[in-house]
């Protein structure tokens, strides 16, 4: 069966005026428009392609990338609205629908909106949901502390930003680990700095721990003091502010990176600042 929402490798049954028709082992076929074609081509050879609706609600391919694949969020912008709801700019020719009844507020033409594309089991047919917290799950974590993960900021809170984990997971980057700015929407790497007990995920845009001189931080501070001299002027006293812009990571990284690097006797720490052990 041809699946709508997914990338699937298809055999060239036949060609036609209007494009490639493609096939699958259940002798289940759909069109590949001329516009969507390899200018080169054989029949029995197979193409990878994106299957979903056309206008005409017929399964059709294409070759083109969709801004957001099924069962994931994305940051999409909405291009049209009419009395069925959003219709959101995902990468293909026809848009894909946000219905009113998955509006958390009403969506508004030329705004960028989270998403989660998700399929009506009922009708097979694709559309896209602004309700998103639903969608994560904290209950069988996927996540360990320490480890890398993607992440997209959600929204701001009280005490930081809500971030979407690894597309699965909700997380929450504390106020006080955040030393440049946020935007919705952003993708960035973090890492679990914490798993609480009732599964809620601390997550922090520094690694975590700094056990030794291969961490990227270390690094980073010994090629500065070596490009300026052997010194650098910066203290235990300085703001996070001061620190991130000469580094761009956080105090709390700086200073467990200029510890590891003064216990391995790499710098001393003076009154005016870092300096280089020679």
């Amino acid at each position: 069966m041809i699946k709508i929402g997914h990338y699937q490798e298809l055999t060239i049954l036949r060609e036609t005026s209007v494009g490639l028709y493609l096939g699958d082992p259940e002798d289940e076929d759909v069109l590949l428009p001329n516009k969507y074609c390899p200018s080169k081509f054989a029949i029995g050879d197979t193409l990878n392609v994106f299957v979903y609706r056309d206008h005409e609600e017929r399964k059709i391919a294409t070759n083109l990338k969709p801004k957001i694949g099924l069962h994931q969020f994305a940051f999409l912008r909405v291009a049209s609205v009419s009395n069925v709801g959003a219709f959101l700019d995902w990468g293909l020719e026809k848009e894909l629908l946000v219905p009113f009844r998955e509006q958390r507020q009403k969506m508004e033409v030329g705004r960028w909106y989270i998403v989660y594309l998700d399929i009506d089991l009922k009708t097979d047919r694709l559309f896209a949901t602004n309700k998103i917290e639903r969608k994560l799950s904290n209950e069988n974590l996927t996540v360990r502390e320490g480890e890398a993960v993607e992440m997209m900021i959600m929204k701001k809170t009280d005490l930081g930003f809500s971030v979407i984990v690894n597309q699965k997971h909700e997380g929450l980057i504390f106020e006080s680990d955040v030393f440049s700015k946020l935007n919705i929407g952003d993708t960035k790497r973090g890492f679990v700095k914490n798993i609480r007990d009732d599964n809620k995920l601390d997550i922090s845009l520094q690694p975590i721990g700094f056990e030794n001189f291969n961490d990227p931080n270390c690094e980073l501070i010994m090629k500065r003091l070596n490009a300026n001299q052997g010194f650098l002027p910066i203290l235990d006293t300085s703001t996070p502010e001061e620190i991130y812009s000469q580094f761009s990571i956080s105090k709390k990284a700086y200073k467990k990176a200029v510890g590891t690097l003064y216990k391995q006797r790499k710098v001393t720490l003076d009154p005016d600042g870092i300096r280089l052990v020679k």
